[in-house]
């Protein structure tokens, strides 16, 4: 049977000051270092077939590595999309 345990680049990574979400914040960090930008600016993944650089993967991860941050650095973006969604029920 063929080895199943892979060691993935997040497992050796120091989570960052603030992570609320570890794992959300592992996951995007393997797909963004799957999706680094080659010497000549394209990505690296066989997934992505050359595409420029970010490639719509890496700028996912960028997103959802912010996103498992510190809370209170995200505050100002749960208010606003609060009120979007109130304004939404009240609509219905």
């Amino acid at each position: 049977m063929p080895e199943t345990n892979r060691t993935r680049s997040s497992q050796d990574a120091a989570l960052p000051r603030g992570v609320t979400d570890p794992l959300l914040w592992r996951s995007a960090y393997d797909v963004a270092a799957a999706h680094r930008p080659d010497a000549a600016g394209r990505c690296s993944s066989l997934l992505c077939a050359g595409r420029p650089a970010p490639c719509e993967p890496l700028e996912a991860a960028r997103r959802a590595m912010r996103l498992a941050g510190d809370a209170d650095q995200r505050a100002d973006h749960g208010e606003r999309a609060g009120r979007v969604a109130g304004q939404r029920r009240r609509a219905a």
